[in-house]
C-alpha cells in the first residue's frame, strides 16, 4: 500500500462516522500543521493524527468508548500493512491499478457506481496523456470501488442467507418430483457456484423464490382440496388455509420489497409515485397486499421509468451540448460519460442530471464558476449520503433545498451545519450497529446451548445465526443492509425465545421419563455413536420401536402406519387414518411423495415410500414429529 493509500484508509474505514469530506478536511489541515501533505504522509505521523485530531473530531458524534475503539481498528489495519508501506513512484500511472481493481466488478456494468468508474476511467487517461493532474480522479475511482465492494459483500451474505432458506425449503418439496422440483435444484447449484465464487445472481435467486412459492403453496394446497370425483369431501383443514394464505402474504411482501429496490431512483423522482409506495407499503404491513396487485404496480413503474428514461436523454443531449460549449473541465465530463453509458443501458441519471445542471449554471457565471460548483457538489454529496442513513432524510431535505436555492441565486454558503445534521444521525446510526453486533453475538452464543435440540425452530435459528455472524463481519453497512441486519436479529430473537421453551420441555421429559427419552430429542448427548432417538435403534416402524423406548405416555403421543397399495398393513385401525389412505391415494396419482397437515386434533406426515407405498404419522405436536418420526418417515430407518 502506497503512503496516499494509507491516507484513504482512514477515510474509507470511518466514513460512516464523519463524513467522507470532513474526515478529508482534517486530514488536510493536519498534514498542514505539520508541515506535510497529505500524500507525504508517513505511517508514525497518520497514527499521529489519527490518535489527536481524527479521535478528537469522533468524539462530536460518538461516545468516547466508540471513538477510541474505531481509531483502534483503523491503527491495527495500519500495522497489517507493513509490508505495503512503500513511498509511491511517481514515474508510474496509478490508472492501471484502478482498471485492475475495476474488472471484479465488470459483471454488474448495471451499477451506477460502474457506470461512473468507467467513464472516470476513460476521461483520466485523456487527461495523463495531455500531462494534467489526475490526483483528484484517481481518487474518487478508489472510493467507487470502495463502495462497490461494500455492496458486493453486502450482496454475498444477503445471498448466502437466502439460498440456506432456498436449500431448507428444497428439502420439503423434493420428494414432489416434478419439473419444477427439478428446475428448483438447478437453480440451486447455480447459485450455490456463484456463491463460492463470490458473485451475485439476484435473477437466478428471484427465480428460485418464485418456484419455491408455487412448490409451497402446492404442497400445503394438497391437504385442503376435496379428494375426488366420487369421493367423500375432505373438510377443509383451518390451520392448513392458514399457511397457505401466510405463504401467499410472504410471497407478496417479497415481490414488494424487490420492487422498491429495483425503482428506488423512479420512486426518488417521482414524488405522486412514492406516495403510492407509501399506500401499498401499508397494505403489505397489514397484511392486504396480494401478488396480482405487486405485479401491476411493477408494470406500471416499468412504463413510467421507460418514459422518464425518455425525458432525461432528450434533456442530457441538451446539456451536452451546452457543456460543450462552455468548455466543461475533466470532472464535468466524467459525468457526462457515466450519464451517457447509464442511458445507453436503460438506467436512470436522477444525480448526474443535478450535477449537470449545477455544471452548466456554474459555468454560465464565469469568474465564480469554481467556487459555486464546488458548493453545488457538496450539497449533491451531502444529499446523497443522507439516503444511506437512517432519518437523516427527512431532516436535511428542506435543508438541502433552501441551500440550492440560496447557491442557485448566487449567496454564499457555509455547509458545515448541514453536515453536523447528518453526521448526527451518522452517530446514532453507529451506536445502533454496535447495538445490533451485541444482540448478534447474544443470539449465536445462546444458539449453541440449544442446537443440539431437533426441530424446525431449531433449524431455522440455526440458519439466521450463520447469517447474523456473517452481517456481524460487515464494516460500514448501507441501509438497506441494516434493516436486512434488524430483520435478521428480530426473526432470530423470536426463535430463540421459542428454542428456550422447547429445550426446557426436553428437560421436563428427562425428570419424567429419564435421560434416554431426552436423548431422543437432544443431539447434545450424543457422544458420536450416531444419532440418538426415541426408537432405540433400526425397526420397522414407529408403532413397534416405541413400544422398545420410552413405555408409558411417550406411547400415545406418536402413532404410525405403513400403508401398501391403499391399506394398512402396518399399525392400528384408527378410522382417521383409514380416512387419511384415501388422501394418499389420491397424492399418488397426483406425482405427490410428500405430506404435512393437521386435523382437529393432530399434526400427520406422510411421505412416499415404495410404488404406491406411503409411511404415516402423528402426533399431538408437530415438533413430535420433527424431533421423533421424520427420520423413520424419510429413510424408513429410526
Amino acid at each position: 500500500m502506497t503512503s496516499g493509500g494509507l491516507s484513504r484508509l482512514p477515510i474509507k474505514m470511518l466514513g460512516d462516522l464523519v463524513s467522507p469530506r470532513a474526515l478529508e478536511r482534517i486530514m488536510q489541515d493536519a498534514a498542514q500543521s505539520r508541515g506535510k501533505s497529505v500524500g507525504d504522509l508517513d505511517v508514525a505521523t497518520l497514527e499521529d493524527i489519527l490518535k489527536r485530531e481524527v479521535f478528537k473530531r469522533l468524539q462530536l458524534s460518538v461516545p468516547a468508548p466508540l471513538a477510541k475503539k474505531r481509531v483502534s481498528e483503523v491503527l491495527n489495519e495500519l500495522m497489517k500493512s507493513t509490508q505495503e508501506r512503500l513511498l509511491p513512484n511517481m514515474a508510474e500511472s496509478p490508472l492501471p491499478e484502478l482498471e485492475d481493481a475495476s474488472r471484479r466488478f465488470s459483471l454488474y456494468f448495471d451499477w451506477p457506481e460502474m457506470q461512473r468508474l468507467r467513464g472516470l476511467i476513460g476521461v483520466a487517461r485523456e487527461e495523463e496523456k495531455g500531462g494534467r493532474d489526475i490526483s483528484a480522479l484517481v481518487q474518487e475511482g478508489h472510493t467507487l470501488l470502495a463502495g462497490m465492494a461494500r455492496r458486493l459483500e453486502e450482496g454475498l451474505v444477503a445471498q448466502a442467507q437466502d439460498l440456506a432458506e432456498l436449500r431448507a425449503t428444497f428439502k420439503r418439496v423434493e420428494g414432489m418430483g416434478s419439473r419444477e422440483v427439478r428446475r428448483l435444484e438447478t437453480l440451486l447449484t447455480q447459485i450455490d457456484e456463484a456463491q463460492t465464487q463470490g458473485t451475485l445472481l439476484p435473477a437466478e435467486v428471484e427465480r428460485a423464490r418464485g418456484i419455491t412459492f408455487k412448490l409451497r403453496k402446492l404442497l400445503e394446497s394438497s391437504v385442503v382440496q376435496p379428494v375426488g370425483d366420487g369421493a367423500a369431501p375432505v373438510a377443509l383443514d383451518p390451520e392448513a388455509q392458514a399457511r397457505v394464505l401466510a405463504l401467499e402474504q410472504e410471497h407478496s411482501a417479497q415481490l414488494f420489497s424487490r420492487v422498491e429496490r429495483d425503482f428506488a431512483p423512479l420512486l426518488r423522482a417521482r414524488p405522486e409515485l412514492e406516495a403510492r409506495r407509501d399506500v401499498l407499503r401499508t397494505q403489505q404491513q397489514a397484511g392486504q397486499l396480494t401478488a396480482e396487485v405487486v405485479e401491476a404496480w411493477r408494470n406500471e413503474l416499468a412504463q413510467a421509468r421507460t418514459e422518464l428514461i425518455d425525458a432525461q436523454r432528450s434533456e442530457f443531449q441538451a446539456l451536452e451540448a451546452e457543456l460543450e460549449s462552455l468548455s466543461a473541465g475533466a470532472d464535468v465530463r466524467v459525468v457526462l460519460d457515466a450519464a451517457r453509458n447509464s442511458l445507453q443501458g436503460g438506467t436512470l441519471i436522477n444525480d448526474e442530471l443535478l450535477e449537470l445542471r449545477s455544471a452548466r449554471q456554474a459555468l454560465a457565471e464565469g469568474g465564480a464558476a469554481g467556487q459555486l460548483l464546488a458548493v453545488q457538489r457538496e450539497l449533491l454529496d451531502l444529499e446523497r449520503s443522507a439516503r444511506d442513513v437512517a432519518g437523516a432524510g427527512e431532516e436535511l431535505a428542506p435543508l438541502i433545498a433552501d441551500a440550492q436555492t440560496r447557491v442557485a441565486a448566487g449567496e454564499a454558503m457555509d455547509l458545515t451545519p448541514l453536515w453536523t445534521v447528518l453526521e448526527r444521525y451518522m452517530g446514532a446510526a453507529a451506536q445502533q450497529r454496535e447495538d445490533f453486533d451485541a444482540r448478534a453475538d447474544h443470539v449465536v452464543r445462546e444458539y449453541d446451548t440449544v442446537r443440539g435440540l431437533a426441530g424446525e425452530t431449531t433449524q431455522r435459528l440455526g440458519r439466521l445465526a450463520d447469517s447474523l455472524r456473517a452481517q456481524r463481519r460487515l464494516g460500514p453497512m448501507s441501509a438497506e443492509a441494516r434493516e436486512r441486519y434488524a430483520q435478521a436479529l428480530e426473526e432470530a430473537e423470536a426463535l430463540l425465545a421459542e428454542a428456550h421453551a422447547e429445550y426446557r420441555a426436553a428437560q421436563e421429559v428427562t425428570s419424567t421419563f429419564g435421560q434416554d427419552a431426552l436423548s431422543g430429542l437432544l443431539g447434545v448427548f450424543d457422544m458420536g455413536g450416531g444419532d440418538a432417538d426415541l426408537f432405540g435403534g433400526a425397526v420397522d416402524s414407529p408403532a413397534v420401536a416405541t413400544a422398545t423406548a420410552t413405555e408409558s405416555a411417550q406411547d400415545e403421543a406418536l402413532e404410525s402406519w405403513v400403508v401398501e397399495s391403499g391399506r394398512i398393513v402396518d399399525g392400528s385401525d384408527d378410522a382417521a387414518a383409514q380416512e387419511i389412505v384415501a388422501l394418499l391415494t389420491q397424492a399418488g396419482t397426483l406425482g405427490i411423495t410428500a405430506l404435512d397437515f393437521r386435523d382437529a386434533s393432530h399434526d400427520w406426515a406422510a411421505r412416499a415410500a415404495m410404488p404406491g407405498g406411503w409411511r404415516l404419522a402423528r402426533a399431538v405436536k408437530r415438533d413430535t414429529l420433527e424431533q421423533v418420526a421424520m427420520r423413520w418417515l424419510e429413510t424408513g430407518q429410526a
